[in-house]
């Protein structure tokens, strides 16, 4: 059990408090049957268009620091436990990709999953709506980028074998001590690698997101994270600069860095502010994806160094890139 904890959603006209203790959040899954879309299309500075597939619409990984939080408060609900708490599942989501892709599979170059939620969060054992969204995907032809912090996504080794794949683990820290603080309910490092592991040697490609860089905390882990990765049998690399998109997910940020690693977490953000010109929030989509101090950039230098003396694969535009797309229209 954990306590309700939601920053006021700028969405609502009115707000509340609770006065004394809240009440323990619990666990709520909801089923979504009229889901009519499932492909969105979604923009960044380096890759252009992308279309993204989400299962699912919040996360019970609860990472602190994750953009996708704002979306929740277009469903009504807070950025803060809500989003980690009340999960909607689209439970029609296999058959709403398959009829859109017949439509639109000859303008589809790519699909991704899912930049919005984890597409293996551990609802999906169970619910295997991600799976089905592969077979789709394979009887399709389509090419498939998976972003995900779980090894879950190693039950669909049947099917990523038969798929133009890569996998992208989200691994930013080098340790569970680093992790646990801001990936709360996350598979820790370790665990991630071993299915990174996984998958390499069946053949899979897979790769490493460094994401997100938090100055001041995790950017010496760059070096030891790449290393990790090429051991494991990775080939492609990205990393990007936290950010956040509203004053209610950095509310939450705040309160549960200060809680977490209560000692670093004036020096951590007082880091952020710099590169903000001292200011947490960034003013512009430029501002969002990049650094503006020389702590920036001794961190992009130092990830580009261990890329090329690693090897890593530059046939995309895996080097050093901010590689969170905006969304506008997930749901």
């Amino acid at each position: 059990m954990r306590y309700v904890e939601n920053p006021p959603n700028p969405f609502e006209k009115y707000s509340s408090e609770f006065l004394g203790e809240p009440s323990p959040a619990k666990l709520e899954v909801y089923e979504e049957k009229t889901t009519k879309k499932i492909i969105t299309k979604a923009w960044s500075s380096d890759f252009g268009s992308r279309f993204t597939v989400n299962c699912y619409r919040g996360c019970m990984h609860a990472c602190t620091y994750c953009f996708a939080r704002r979306y929740h408060e277009f469903l009504g609900y807070g950025s803060g436990t809500d989003f980690e708490t009340k999960i909607v599942v689209k439970v029609n989501a296999p058959e709403v990709l398959r009829a859109e892709l017949k439509r639109t599979r000859q303008k589809m170059p790519h699909l991704d999953f899912s930049f919005a939620t984890d597409p293996y969060l551990p609802l999906e054992a169970s619910y295997e709506l991600t799976r089905n969204c592969l077979k789709v995907c394979r009887e399709m032809r389509i090419p498939t980028l998976i972003v995900t912090k779980s090894p879950l996504v190693t039950r669909d080794i049947d099917i990523l074998k038969d798929l133009n794949v890569t996998v992208m683990f989200s691994i930013p820290f080098l340790t569970k001590e680093k992790s646990n603080p801001l990936e709360l309910y996350t598979p820790n490092p370790d665990v991630r690698f071993r299915a990174m592991k996984t998958l390499s040697d069946e053949g899979i490609k897979v790769g490493i997101g460094v994401a997100p860089v938090i100055l001041g905390y995790n950017e010496s882990d760059i070096p030891k994270l790449l290393e990790k990765a090429k051991e494991n049998g990775a080939s492609k690399a990205f990393m990007s600069l936290v950010h956040f998109d509203s004053e209610s997910i950095l509310d939450y940020f705040t309160k549960r860095l200060q809680e977490k690693i209560p000692t670093k977490a004036d020096k951590i953000l007082n880091t952020m502010r710099r590169e903000r010109g001292g200011k947490l929030l960034h003013k512009s989509y430029k501002e969002r994806v990049s650094g503006t101090t020389e702590q920036w950039e001794t961190a992009k230098k130092m990830f580009d160094i261990h890329f090329k003396r690693l090897g890593f694969d530059r046939s995309e535009k895996s080097e050093t890139v901010e590689r969170v797309p905006v969304q506008r229209s997930l749901f």
